[in-house]
């Protein structure tokens, strides 16, 4: 049973470690983003953090290093989504019409 705990355990770390991201600033409808993961997972990130902020999803508008730029975007405001070049956007899921 110790072990294989400490096997999750470590099993866990090293995933976790291999790279991380996180909010490095949220302000209004914008967020940075730093991140050492891979394009794909850093806007799956910024999409379901925008998601959960009420929006339709994230734009993407710049990157530096490690630094992502996003803006997210309302459905009423009439803006498209914009991935990170070379990544895709899951699909929106829209209210069935009555």
């Amino acid at each position: 049973m110790k072990k294989i705990l400490l096997l999750t355990v470590i099993s866990g770390l090293m995933l976790t470690g291999c790279y991380s991201t996180r909010i490095s600033m949220s302000m209004g409808n914008m967020r940075l983003i730093t991140s050492t993961a891979d394009p794909q997972d850093v806007m799956d990130f910024a999409t379901s953090t925008c998601k959960s902020d009420f929006y339709e999803g994230a734009s993407f508008l710049s990157k530096a290093g490690t630094e992502y730029r996003f803006k997210c975007v309302k459905a009423e405001e009439n803006e498209i989504l914009i991935p990170i070049p070379g990544t895709t956007l899951g699909p929106v899921a829209k209210a069935a019409a009555k």
